[in-house]
């Protein structure tokens, strides 16, 4: 797909021959991500540079039944601007408009589609303290909101959308025009878009995660072990009453949404006291505009001890510095390395779509959902339970093609789950 050359007026007759597959797109992600209920409020958040696929998705949410669709946008330029010129102690406060603006809107039922769009560099060289403490300041001012993406409370969906400093990132060497089509192909490629009826292609695919969750379920192992060649060695508890998800998500009363458009994972919530051994990085993260690279993190009963990175080394120390949440781990994710976004062969800068090419862990906040009885549960009640609480979750991926899982059960009986990056059921 890198390899090939199209010439100006290829991209633009190709453009032309996309925007109906873009257009299932915008339904898929209306239909089956958030899938909108009748007079539901549905609110966009998007970068500027996507306003054409923003439309696609507004005419989608009303033909689906919304009530009123609201458009929240952002922008990577004005946003670094912001950073360059405003303190640090600015951000550590959300105003008072912003987050009655968020809160009402989760308060009053509504459901989130999120474009994925940015440069993958866009915050290059600004204060890490400073995008840490605004998204600090998001996910514990705004609690409504958080509360209700969190809890599942209110249908989310994050799904991808190309912005041209983001495609020159994924081809290099290539024109705004021929990088923007050639992501567009790739995003509807990784996420079953391009036929002619994504909406079936989502639930064959959705049925595909149930013989995983059956299998580790069922043995309920009492832990897993990585390990790889680059080093990797590290043991992670789970918690006794955990459960793993994946797929399509419900809300408390039952009605289903894909949270991720791309999704190969399936997840659960380890137990955030028991993680012991070193990890190294497979992929480059992509935090705030800023790229960790070649990391590892050493853990011990549960806490990140030690860490360092080759690139990136105080943007990853700001993620674990957040709170006390954020050096304990809050998610396990498996996901086989013979999935659409590993076989593409493409880096794509951008945490949705990496994550699913590569078993990923995630430093910061549990899910109530990978926890039997977790929605009925406070904070206070999940954090004994062994479910981290934090006001950070960020993915980093782990999964090389080397990589070894074995699942440990309570007796100390070992099964292997992952064999050379893969099921071993596969």
């Amino acid at each position: 797909m890198s390899e090939l050359k199209y010439s100006l007026e290829e991209v633009r007759v190709g453009m032309e021959r996309l925007m109906p597959s873009i257009e299932r797109y915008a339904e898929l992600v209306v239909r089956k991500g958030v899938n909108v209920k009748d007079g539901q409020e549905v609110v966009v958040q998007a970068p500027v540079e996507c306003a054409l696929f923003v439309r696609l998705l507004v005419a989608a949410a009303y033909r689906a039944g919304a009530g009123h669709v609201t458009v929240i946008w952002n922008d990577d330029v004005v946003t670094r601007l912001t950073y360059e010129n405003v303190e640090t102690s600015w951000f550590e406060t959300v105003p008072s408009w912003q987050h009655e603006q968020l809160d009402s809107l989760a308060e009053q039922g509504a459901c989130f589609i999120f474009v994925e769009g940015a440069d993958p560099e866009a915050l290059k060289g600004i204060d890490s303290a400073k995008p840490a403490a605004a998204s600090k300041a998001c996910n514990t001012q705004c609690r409504a909101f958080r509360h209700g993406l969190d809890f599942n409370i209110n249908p989310w969906c994050i799904a991808g959308a190309p912005v041209a400093a983001w495609a020159r990132h994924v081809f290099p060497g290539e024109c705004d025009e021929v990088a923007v089509y050639k992501l567009w192909q790739a995003i509807l490629s990784v996420a079953r878009a391009d036929g002619p009826d994504p909406q079936s292609a989502w639930e064959l695919h959705d049925a595909t995660f149930e013989k995983n969750l059956r299998l580790m379920n069922e043995r309920h192992f009492d832990a897993l072990r990585y390990t790889a060649s680059n080093g990797t060695d590290i043991t992670i508890g789970l918690t006794s009453k955990h459960l793993w998800a994946g797929g399509k998500c419900e809300t408390p009363d039952g009605h289903p949404f894909f949270p991720n458009i791309p999704t190969e994972e399936i997840f659960t919530s380890p137990d955030c006291e028991r993680a012991d051994g070193i990890v190294y990085s497979a992929l480059p993260l992509i935090r705030h505009g800023n790229k960790i690279d070649r990391f590892w993190l050493r853990f011990e009963n549960g806490k990140v001890v030690d860490f360092d990175a080759a690139i990136g080394r105080d943007t990853l120390a700001s993620i674990l510095d957040t709170d006390e949440g954020g050096r304990r781990l809050g998610e396990v994710a498996l996901i086989s390395k013979n999935t659409p976004i590993r076989e593409s062969g493409l880096l794509f800068f951008d945490t949705l779509y990496d994550e699913n090419a590569s078993c990923h862990l995630a430093l910061g906040s549990g899910f109530s959902e990978c926890y039997e009885g977790g929605y009925e549960m406070s904070n206070d009640e999940l954090r004994a339970a062994g479910m981290n609480i934090s006001a950070t979750h960020v993915d980093f991926m782990i999964g090389t093609d080397d990589l070894a899982i074995t699942g440990i059960d309570a007796d100390g009986n070992e099964e292997p789950v992952f064999v050379n990056g893969q099921w071993s059921w596969e």
